[in-house]
Formats: structure tokens, C-alpha cells, sequence
């Protein structure tokens, strides 16, 4: 048998029976994971350790293996094993020496892998790599490609292993001008490693630097070979900054606005363009062979129906990458979306994956679904959380803030759900619309009666959530903070504005809503990052919140109104909580105790203590409630319903 062939499980299922297990430590590079697995031997972690290699990480490796002693002859089985990082990898091999001195107590595939990591440091010719992998024995490349039924060959992995060893010292190339963190080191690495597998998700959490990462692997990867990189219009100046700051000698094409034109000539450099013009220019772009496909924000193509998500399967790219923080916003179907493109077929048709993963997993909460989901995609999607890989960051606490309804709140609050109950919500489609009409409805009664009646004033002494986010900002202020204060709602925000100027004594708190253009928008992040003669507050619509904003300036977070996803909330904080904050943020959360905002919290909780999963469906979950349980929910309780 050789390597590419099917292999089959065997009447033993995917478990590797332990004699079948060489009894010499074996070493495997993972390019789905681009680490390296030592596996095999009496104890792995114990052979590690008396060579001077670190323990690594445990897990299970699926891999092909020998069966007894017949040559040619494998099996797919699992076997545990212990997980090395390129970078750990590296030292530590590189410790052991020449490969002829390497001990008996180590298999061929670890003193093979010895001599590649001395190739990698003595910066090596291609060439030298390829009479390499023509020695190189299988167990060095045994671990299963996507689907588990196929082996790489012994050079595409030993590429796999030079560019992932490449990526973790992308800060020393000539044309990468920053200073990588040790994440992001590994994170370029596992970026290289893509090239094996086509594509993946890169979803660290907002404010760790993927725009860095994804600039190192086109820096990279092959020269001459051009990139695409595909964002929401409000970016494209972004990238043109980060691309000029950190790789200023990569050629930049700005295909975008009326003088676009799409003249690489060669260059191998990056081309820029939004999801509003790829819908347009699909066919234009498809002509061109991309070496590295850049997806920014990619919760845009969600929805694999939309316009935007057929036009960037029509492209044609040796890596595709997207970047997401939320690679689930919603529901599980998001997911499905974006690996169908970066990774199509790994989680087979939508249909199918509703059936075997999103209905157990949403609607019957199936730890045995959730467990085999994370366990396919997982080579396929990065994620670290600021907790995990920097904890030098400021500390970020949360603080609940309940806000009492005044009497015509509760007036309005009451008259809303009997005229809504009376009239009847109905059944199907319709019943869903007027649902969420109600919410809507009450939400805005909870911000401000003006705001629902569509007035300008007066505002004070209306709302205990008003008047309590005005103590709030006039508190920090005179503390010397400053502060961002969220809301989803535009009207809301035009109503804060006046009022928090009046409140600091002086003009000039900013709005930046989905209607601000690219370069207003700029100088208005530039203006509170920069200028000390800024306002210190800024009020924000947290859709426009969602994308390349960094605010590090402010300090404390006013979350007015509450988003049916927490994930959305948190990107929102995660503008004043990233890289480059020295202090710790407060994030305050408005709550109008006894309204449906107390039950939208309750629902984030439970949705937060869902690891990658969503566990509800929003207010689509309350239309399915009938008129009396969605009545005890939404109706006033606690010392509101007396008002």
C-alpha cells in the first residue's frame, strides 16, 4: 500500500491496539495543526523529557500505522501522543544533536526530523529538502489528511514543516517591520501550514493582532505571486495603513472606487477590495489566480445564499483565510458558511451538517455532537483568547447596572403588551415579525420614551436608564477617564449626544454610526485616540462597532441597550480591550431590572457558558413560546410592576 491510498479502519475501529505501537518514540509533523506529535514508545512524555524536550501538549493523533511487521501494510488508527509547537519543536530537537548520535530510544522519524530542523536553521536549498524526503520513513509523515482515509507524501509535509518553521521567524524577513509576540509567531506558523489543506479560520479574539498575522503569511509565501484580500468597505483604509506600516515594500493595489484597475504586472503584491465589489467584479477577480485569499470580517459571507458568498467561490487561491473574532455569531449554520469556503466539503452539505451537528447541538444541547464538531474542525479553525495568550493585557471587569423604570416608562411598558396580546401575535412568519416588532417596542421604551414617540425632549428624569448613564459619564469624566457608550439604535445615539455635552460642560462628543464615511470616521478615531483636547466620551452604534475600530484610549465601556448576541457586545468592548491598553476596562452594562432586558441577560449567560456553540436563537426562541408563556416573561416583575 502507499501513501494517498484509502485506508481502512480495521476490525479493531480506530483505536491502535498498544502492540501495534512501535516500541521507539516516533515523531510526525501535523500540517493541519503545524506541530509536531511524538507518539509511540512505553511513555512519550517520559522519552521526552530525559532528552531534554518539553512534555508537550496531550492529545490524540490520528495516523496510519503498520500492521505487525509487514511491509507496506497500514491501518488508520489513533494513537495518543504529545504536541510540540514548531517553535518548541525546534529547540528542542535541535538540542539532540546530529541524527547519528541521536539514542536508541528514538525511531527513525525522530532522527529524521532532527535532520530536517538542521536544514531549517542552516537555511538550507529546496534541493536539499527533497533528497531529504526521499529518505524520510513513513512514521515521520504518518498523520491523516482531512477525512482520514489518505496520507501526504513525505516532501509536501517536509514543505508544510520549512514554511510553518519559516512563519515562526516572520519578524526577521526584510520586509516584515514589526515585532511579533510569541502568539503571533505560532499563529503566522499555523497560517503557512494552511498550504496543506487549502484554508481555515483564523479566530482570535478581537484585539490580538490578525490583521499582523495574515500580512506576515503573504509576506511569506511565494514572490510574484499576487493576494487578494476581500473586507468591509470601512477597512479598506485600515489595511492600507497596517500594509504600509508593517510590509512597506509588498505593492499594494487599491481595486476599489471609480479609477479602480486591476494592473499587478507581476508584482506579487496584495490587492485590496470590499464585499460590495466583489459582488460586482466576481468574474473580473476570478480571472486571476490568487497565491493567498484574505477574508476580513468573514461573518459577511454567513449567510452561503448571499450575493457576496458565490462570487468568492468563483476565486480561485492556494490559501483561503478567514478572519473572524465570532465565526459563530448566531447559529451553528454561520460556521458551516465560512468553512464550505475556505474548506469546502469538510463538514459536508448543509443539510447534512444541520442533521448531524445544528439540531442535536442547538436544540437537544448534545455534548456527543458538540465533542465530534470540535474535533473535525478544529485543525481548521485558530482560536486564543486574550486570557490565554496575553495576560499581560489589563484586566477587564464586568459591572451590571440596573436602572429603574420611571412612571411612564411603565405606563407606555404596560400599554404596549396589552395592545400587542389584544390584537393577537398570530401564528407562523407573521407571528415572528410581530414578536419581534414587540421587542423591539419595549427595548426602545426601556432606552427612552423619546426615543419610541420620536421626540427631541426634554429628556431628563424620563428614564432611570438615561439619567443613570448621564451619572456614569460625568463620574468618569471628572475622574480624568475616558469612555465609549454603545447603543444599536442611531436614534438613541442622536438623543445621548446634546445631553452628554451639556452634561461635560463642553461640545463635542462624537457619533460614529454606520453612516460616517471611511475618511470621517478616521479622523474621528484619530482625534479621541490622539488629540487631548477631545471630548472624552464618544458614543458609538455597535453595528459600526463591529469592524477595525481601536480605541485603546478610552478606559470604560457603557453598554446602553443590550444585542440579542453576546458575541456582538463583546466585539464592541473588544475596541477599548486589545493590544495596546495599559489600564484595566470596565465594561458597564444597563439593565432596566424587571423588563425584557433582564431576560435578554439572562439569556447571554446562558449563551456565554456555551463554548463555541449557540445554545438559543434569539428572539426567534421567544416567538416560539405561546401567548401566555411569552406574556410571563415580557410582562413588568419585581419592584417595577408596582410603579
Amino acid at each position: 500500500m502507499t501513501t494517498g491510498d484509502p485506508l481502512t479502519s480495521g476490525p479493531d475501529g480506530w483505536d491502535v491496539p498498544h502492540k501495534l505501537i512501535p516500541v521507539q518514540l516516533q515523531a510526525t509533523f501535523d500540517p493541519q495543526s503545524a506541530r509536531i506529535a511524538f507518539w509511540g514508545g512505553e511513555d512519550p512524555e517520559e522519552t521526552l523529557r530525559q532528552h531534554g524536550l518539553p512534555a508537550g501538549e496531550p492529545g490524540t493523533l490520528p495516523l496510519a500505522v503498520p500492521i505487525g511487521t509487514a511491509v507496506g501494510e497500514l491501518r488508520a488508527g489513533r494513537a495518543p501522543a504529545r504536541f510540540l509547537g514548531v517553535e518548541e519543536a525546534i529547540e528542542g530537537l535541535t538540542g539532540l544533536g546530529d541524527d547519528s548520535s541521536v539514542s536508541g530510544q528514538l525511531g527513525d522519524s525522530v532522527r529524521a526530523w532532527v535532520r530536517a530542523v538542521g536544514l531549517v536553521r542552516s537555511g538550507a536549498a529546496d534541493r536539499d529538502f527533497r533528497e531529504l524526503a526521499r529518505r524520510i520513513p513513513l512514521a515521520a509523515h504518518a498523520a491523516l489528511c482531512p477525512g482520514e482515509n489518505s496520507v501526504a507524501s513525505a516532501t509536501a509535509v517536509l514543505e508544510a514543516f520549512h514554511t510553518a518553521a519559516a512563519g515562526m521567524h516572520a519578524e526577521y524577513h526584510p520586509d516584515v517591520q514589526a515585532q511579533l509576540r510569541h502568539y503571533q509567531r505560532r499563529g503566522v506558523a499555523w497560517l503557512a501550514g494552511l498550504a496543506h489543506s487549502g484554508g481555515g479560520i483564523l479566530a482570535d479574539e478581537m484585539g490580538l493582532g490578525k490583521t499582523l498575522q495574515a500580512i506576515c503569511l503573504m509576506v511569506l509565501r511565494h514572490a510574484g505571486r499576487p493576494h487578494l484580500v476581500v473586507c468591509p468597505t470601512s477597512l479598506l483604509g485600515t489595511w492600507e495603513r497596517e500594509l504600509e506600516r508593517f510590509a512597506p515594500q509588498m505593492p499594494v493595489v487599491s481595486y476599489y472606487g471609480a479609477a479602480r484597475r486591476l494592473d499587478l504586472a507581476g508584482s506579487g503584491g496584495v490587492v485590496l477590495t470590499s464585499y460590495g465589489l466583489l459582488r460586482r467584479e466576481a468574474k473580473h477577480l476570478a480571472a486571476q489566480q490568487w497565491d493567498v485569499l484574505v477574508l476580513d470580517e468573514a461573518q459577511q459571507i454567513k449567510n452561503p445564499r448571499a450575493q457576496a458568498a458565490k462570487a468568492i467561490r468563483s476565486l480561485t487561491a492556494q490559501i483561503r483565510l478567514a478572519m473572524t473574532g465570532t465565526p459563530v455569531e448566531n447559529r451553528l449554520d454561520d460556521l458551516w458558511s465560512i468553512l464550505s469556503v475556505t474548506n469546502p466539503g469538510l463538514l459536508g452539505t448543509r443539510s447534512r451538517f444541520r442533521s448531524r451537528f445544528a439540531v442535536p447541538i442547538e436544540q437537544r444541547r448534545s455534548q456527543r455532537a458538540a465533542q465530534r464538531l470540535s474535533g473535525l474542525v478544529e485543525p481548521h479553525v485558530l482560536r486564543r483568547t486574550k486570557l490565554e495568550v496575553a495576560p499581560e493585557l489589563a484586566p477587564k471587569q464586568y459591572v451590571p447596572v440596573l436602572c429603574s423604570l420611571t412612571q411612564e416608562q411603565a405606563e407606555l411598558y404596560r400599554r404596549s403588551l396589552d395592545d400587542a396580546f389584544e390584537n393577537g401575535l398570530g401564528s407562523g412568519i407573521g407571528r415572528r415579525g410581530r414578536v419581534l416588532a414587540l421587542l423591539t417596542r419595549l427595548k426602545q421604551i426601556c432606552n427612552h420614551p423619546a426615543q419610541l414617540l420620536g421626540e427631541d425632549g426634554p429628556l431628563p428624569g424620563r428614564s432611570g436608564k438615561f439619567d443613570r448613564t448621564i451619572e456614569i459619564i460625568t463620574e468618569l469624566a471628572d475622574a480624568g477617564e475616558r469612555a465609549l457608550v454603545f447603543t444599536q439604535y442611531r436614534a438613541m445615539g442622536e438623543l445621548l449626544v446634546p445631553h452628554l455635552d451639556d452634561a461635560l460642560g463642553r461640545p463635542g462628543v462624537q457619533f460614529l454610526h454606520g453612516g460616517v464615511s471611511g475618511r470621517r470616521r478616521d479622523r474621528m478615531v484619530v482625534e479621541f485616540q490622539e488629540s487631548p483636547d477631545a471630548s472624552p466620551v464618544m458614543v458609538v452604534s455597535l453595528r459600526a462597532a463591529g469592524y477595525g475600530l481601536t480605541l485603546t484610549r478610552a478606559s470604560s465601556v457603557v453598554h446602553y441597550d443590550r444585542w440579542w448576541n453576546p458575541a456582538v457586545e463583546d466585539q464592541a468592548s473588544d475596541r477599548v480591550h486589545r493590544i495596546g491598553q495599559q489600564r484595566p476596562v470596565t465594561v458597564y452594562t444597563l439593565l432596566t431590572a424587571g423588563t425584557v432586558e433582564d431576560h435578554i441577560a439572562r439569556m447571554h449567560e446562558r449563551k456565554r457558558g456555551v463554548a463555541s456553540v449557540v445554545a438559543e436563537g434569539g428572539e426567534a426562541r421567544l416567538a416560539e413560546l405561546d401567548d401566555q408563556d411569552l406574556r410571563e416573561i415580557l410582562e413588568i416583575t419585581g419592584p417595577g410592576a408596582a410603579t
